[in-house]
């Protein structure tokens, strides 16, 4: 019911409520046209159909209570300082409806079953049927009991007969014969008599143990009955029943016989069972009101139900709602400064009276440490401005850290080092891991002193480190000697090219010379006898050239000049290399792949040549030495953002197992290799604000790839003013050999 939540959630509208009230009407409606249109008015209809429709209202019906109740709880939100539109009492409302409304929903219709399956028997044919029976049955046992006196009564009669036909009245046998007829058929009284025509009774032998008046009981109505030809008169009088027949052959003596016996038992069965059926008849006739009746009271106590939960939630939403307004409105003073602001003290004991003293706590102790804070954090700005105006006029880098590593303090000496392109005054608060994570694992070794490179692709950064350890955490300080290592390994290893270079040289020209001559002058002497002569001085003069083009290669290691940057076009210089090497192997294919075929960089052409041209080389002897045929050497340029990349892919013999050191200088798998083609490649890659890595080509082979920070040298470009170098200190193309 919340309309204030996500676009594709359901929102109730006025709309909305209109359809409900709408579909309310529409179904009582219906209920109303099913129930009177039915056939057969006066019986029951059947359970489930009601109970569909005792549900079809219901529903509705509780709809209709949960939207009246959130609109109540939405006016009350409204003037409520919480806020929030109202969404807690609509959820409260929302709540305890279906917590009210599914089991009820679930009993009614239990209920109504339960009710309509019960009483569906009653109002059955078979329970009709069984009352009727039962009424039939207490009638017919009355009619018997009545039916067995009177066939005694006739049976007696004509028993007197046959005895008056060879007796006579005034015999002394009569009486005793009649007293025996009496106790024989189990009657309680008995008399023998006749009707005179003026109506006067004459008896001839009676047995009247009771001592009734005979004459009482014999009914001129009753005589006029028998003479009309009726065979017995039966008639009940209180515990009496009492039968008067004519003896048969006469029309003058009537047998008079009683029995007295409980006729109010036999009779008020028979009238109880009458009242009975005549009870549940009437009651047949109002079935379908009463049904209906139950169903309705069904109705109307489930929507109380619902609507005494929905005043309730209200209730409930209330008094949450009160204290949380009191904690908003103090919040939100909070919020705009005032820390002097308090909650009423709350009467209760409960949650909400708990978070209430808890947040008077909580401003009490904010305003205690504001003001604390507040004087420290005078103290502390004086001393920081005392630590920056010091700290501004240090040429090292400084960083001080609190204990989890979070930077606290800093110059820009530090930003400048670290190359991080921040800032000093950005880097406070930071962690030391996302700015210089060497430094942040030297924290970890616990040394106090150490030698760390930071920066990446191209401004990498030797810095010495020291670190202080005080209580308050790590405190580091930091200088670059980047290019001080720099100037002593180049110094060092150009003075061991210049000395191998010096003691190599010496010798190389008096042995070539010599073996020269001895060829020219004896050479054509020997040739005619033996050839091995011929083959001994080739060999001297060719290993002397090879000796001669490893001195070249220390002499230009140690010689290196210094690069003359332009704008130059990298796909030239990489074809040019490709081509040097694709005339002297044919049997090899090579490939240039580029995005851009206008790709340019700043760089030092016959450097960058030179350095492509001895990766190439390598690329050849490593397919070479692998001793298949075929092979091939693909060259790709490619430029993402600010970065330039060359990769050189070959299907040669790969890496060697120590790879790592393959671009130190004088480092060489090779038997006849110098070790300076890759320290080379890799000076002047560094020269060019760029990094060079090795890896193993997919398939086999080996892929070398360099990347150049063009930004960085775009800033180096030195366009026309550059001076020209041909001819003097140009670079002899190197041949590289591959570890």
């Amino acid at each position: 019911m919340d309309e204030d939540g996500p676009a594709h959630r359901f929102s109730v509208t006025p709309a909305v409520e209109l359809l409900v009230l709408a579909a309310a009407l529409a179904t009582a409606l219906a209920s109303y046209f099913i129930i009177a249109g039915t056939d057969a008015p006066q019986r029951l209809l059947e359970p489930p159909l009601v109970a569909l429709l005792l549900v079809a209202n219901l529903v509705p019906g509780i709809a209709l209570l949960m939207l009246l109740g959130r609109r109540v709880a939405m006016r009350r939100a409204a003037r409520s300082p919480v806020g929030g539109g109202g969404r807690l009492h609509v959820r409260l409302v929302a709540l305890f409806s279906i917590v009210a409304a599914v089991p009820m929903l679930l009993v009614t219709i239990f209920a109504s079953l339960l009710f309509q399956y019960g009483v569906q028997f009653w109002y059955s044919d078979q329970a009709r049927g069984m009352l009727e029976n039962a009424t039939a049955l207490a009638q017919s046992s009355y009619a018997r009991q009545l039916n067995r006196w009177q066939e005694a009564t006739v049976t007696m009669a004509a028993d007197m007969s046959g005895y008056l036909q060879e007796k006579s009245l005034q015999g002394p046998d009569f009486s005793g014969f009649f007293l025996q007829q009496v106790y024989y058929r189990s009657l309680s009284e008995g008399a023998l008599f006749k009707v005179t025509p003026q109506g006067d009774i004459q008896t001839f032998a009676i047995v009247n143990p009771y001592e009734i008046d005979f004459a009482r009981q014999v009914t001129p109505a009753a005589i006029a009955e028998l003479r009309a030809g009726k065979t017995a008169v039966v008639t009940v009088t209180g515990e009496r029943i009492q039968t008067i027949t004519m003896l048969p052959g006469s029309d003058e003596l009537f047998l008079y016989a009683g029995r007295v016996e409980d006729t109010k038992l036999l009779s008020g069965q028979t009238v109880r069972a009458n009242e009975v059926l005549k009870s549940y008849r009437s009651l047949l006739a109002r079935s379908r009101r009463l049904q209906l009746t139950f169903n309705a009271a069904l109705l109307l106590i489930s929507l109380l139900i619902v609507g005494i939960a929905v005043w309730i939630a209200l209730a409930v939403a209330d008094r949450l709602v009160r204290p949380v307004g009191e904690l908003v409105d103090a919040a939100r003073r909070v919020e705009g400064g005032d820390l002097t602001a308090r909650v009423p003290d709350p009467r209760s004991r409960d949650e909400v009276g708990t978070l209430a003293r808890a947040f008077n706590q909580m401003t009490g102790r904010l305003e205690e440490q504001n003001t604390e804070l507040v004087t420290a954090n005078g103290q502390l700005e004086s001393r920081r401005a005392l630590i920056e105006a010091v700290m501004a006029g240090v040429s090292a880098g400084v960083i001080a850290t609190g204990r989890d590593r979070t930077i606290t303090i800093t110059n820009d000496s530090a930003s400048g080092l670290l190359g991080t392109g921040i800032g000093s005054g950005n880097l406070v608060g930071r962690k030391l891991v996302d700015v210089a994570p060497e430094l942040d694992a030297m924290l970890d070794s616990g040394d106090r002193e150490a030698i760390v490179e930071v920066g990446q692709a191209g401004d990498v950064r030797t810095l010495a480190v020291r670190i202080a350890r005080p209580a308050t955490g790590p405190i580091l300080t930091f200088d670059d000697i980047t290019q001080q290592l720099l100037d002593q390994r180049r110094a060092a290893w150009s003075d061991v090219a210049r000395r191998i270079a010096h003691e190599i040289k010496n010798p190389l020209t008096p042995i070539q010379l010599a073996a020269e001559r001895l060829q020219r002058r004896y050479g054509a002497k020997t040739e005619m006898q033996d050839g091995t002569f011929s083959r001994l001085t080739d060999t001297i003069i060719r290993q002397v050239g090879d000796l001669r083009r490893m001195v070249d290669e220390f002499s230009s290691f140690a010689r290196m000049p210094k690069p003359v940057f332009r704008e130059e076009s990298l796909v030239d210089a990489a074809r040019q290399a490709l081509f040097l090497h694709e005339v002297a192997h044919p049997s090899i294919g090579f490939h240039l792949v580029q995005d851009d075929p206008g790709l340019t960089l700043v760089c030092d052409r016959r450097q960058i040549g030179q350095a492509l041209t001895n990766i190439v080389k390598n690329a050849v002897e490593a397919i070479e030495t692998r001793g298949e045929p075929g092979g091939s050497v693909t060259m790709t340029l490619t430029e993402a953002g600010n970065c330039v990349s060359i990769a050189v892919a070959d299907t040669g013999i790969g890496l060697p197992a120590d790879r790592d050191r393959i671009v130190e200088p004088y480092v060489t798998t090779r038997a006849r290799g110098t070790g300076l083609g890759l320290a080379i490649v890799k000076k002047i890659i560094e020269e060019h604000c760029g990094t060079i890595g090795f890896s193993d080509r997919p398939g086999g082979g080996t892929l070398v790839t360099m990347i150049f920070d063009a930004k960085a040298l775009a800033a180096l470009d030195q366009g026309a003013s550059a001076p020209e170098l041909a001819g003097e200190g140009q670079l002899h193309t190197m041949t590289r050999n591959r570890t």
